[in-house]
């Protein structure tokens, strides 16, 4: 197909972003249905627990919602629809793909998502 993104250099620079992102759920303590970091009961500050608890909470939240963006590209790899936009079919130019390997939407329609 013409202008078909070549899929082996994009499976690569995804699988990098899984690991990078599975590497940061880690390290909050959100990986394999971790519930986050672990913290002292006895720590003086539980103003301070509760605040930093509650945004790695919101951080591993943005983090599973790009791990599913992942997924989702890996998807369309393994289905040939990949670096096509989803609004209006077109290919997705490859200097957007290679900086970002898992959007779904060309330039045009990226602001609109």
């Amino acid at each position: 197909m013409p202008g078909e993104a070549p899929t082996i250099a994009y499976r690569h620079l995804l699988e990098e972003e899984r690991a990078r992102l599975l590497a940061e759920l880690a390290e909050l303590g959100f990986a394999d249905g971790g519930s986050g970091l672990a913290y002292d009961p006895n720590f003086a500050d539980s103003s301070q627990v509760t605040a930093e608890r509650g945004e790695a909470e919101v951080l591993a939240v943005q983090l599973q919602e790009s791990m599913a963006e992942v997924a989702h590209a890996l998807a369309k790899l393994d289905d040939g629809t990949y670096g096509t936009c989803e609004v209006c079919g077109r290919p997705i130019d490859p200097v957007r793909l290679e900086a970002m390997p898992a959007t779904r939407f060309c330039i045009d329609h990226a602001s609109r998502h």
